[in-house]
């Protein structure tokens, strides 16, 4: 049977989040991808220069499309934008009985908003319960508390409560903003924490990097991983996509990671 997963995300005109970014993820990972756009956004590597909507009745349009007719393993959830999606997504999720990997996408690398300061609330209140896993940064793990960014683990156990008390059933907190060798993240699941190391990459190409998580994660359970398993290599593969990164020459800013690193390697000369 093909394994199929469905990004519910934001399309970025470089290519290098959002959307695509999802769907190369999904393919690099050997999952069929569909998708279900909630904006449209002007960018590439230096920043965001537009973003536009897609109304709430389109949005509803491709999830009845897309599920009512793909059997979908798995829902990754980026970018939403605005408090009208988040009800849509909400309302359908529920229709199709669908749990997500839910990306709780803030800002773009560049530091361009990407969700509206007004939207968090309904995010936390209508999607948080949906989220088979949450995936925020330092940043959105702030935002979502409430509390400012976490600078030790302590404070990060103490924010993936609330997160988990809001109702996700487990909470990946990414360290990737933190000081220090090393990128910990850290899965909150009801147990103990389970760490997740790997050697911090001192690379400009690192547009993406949130979204490509959460959708490996969301291809690892459409084939059939267990959640944690389905983490563990989804963290294996980003970092192997970011050291890869540093041989693309994408744009004149912030890179994208080299989604299909297993594959190709780019023409050195």
């Amino acid at each position: 049977m093909t394994a199929i997963a469905v990004t519910i995300a934001g399309s970025d005109s470089g290519g290098g989040a959002g959307i695509q970014a999802d769907l190369k993820a999904f393919s690099a990972l050997g999952v069929y991808g569909a998708s279900v756009i909630t904006a449209i956004t002007a960018q590439n590597t230096r920043g965001v220069t537009a973003v536009e909507d897609i109304s709430p009745a389109i949005v509803e349009a491709q999830i009845d499309a897309v599920f009512s007719d793909l059997k979908v393993g798995a829902v990754k959830i980026g970018m939403v934008s605005r408090e009208e999606t988040i009800a849509i997504i909400a309302d359908g999720l529920r229709r199709y009985g669908k749990m997500a990997v839910l990306d709780p996408v803030m800002a773009a690398t560049s530091g361009d908003a990407l969700l509206r300061p007004d939207a968090i609330a309904t995010l936390r209140e209508q999607l948080l319960p949906l989220a088979l896993v949450a995936t925020p940064n330092l940043p959105e793990a702030a935002l979502l508390t409430g509390r400012a960014i976490a600078t030790d683990e302590t404070e990060m156990a103490h924010q993936a409560e609330i997160i988990l008390k809001a109702g996700a059933r487990s909470v990946l907190i990414k360290g990737g903003h933190a000081d220090g060798p090393e990128a910990t993240d850290i899965f909150f699941g009801g147990g103990e924490p389970i760490r997740l190391k790997a050697p911090r990459i001192e690379t400009k190409n690192d547009h993406g990097t949130g979204c490509t998580l959460s959708a490996a994660i969301a291809a690892g359970l459409a084939r059939g991983l267990t959640l944690v398993d389905a983490v563990v290599a989804a963290k294996e593969y980003l970092h192997g996509a970011i050291v890869a990164a540093g041989n693309l020459k994408v744009g004149e800013g912030r890179g994208p990671v080299h989604h299909f690193h297993r594959w190709w390697q780019p023409d050195a000369r």
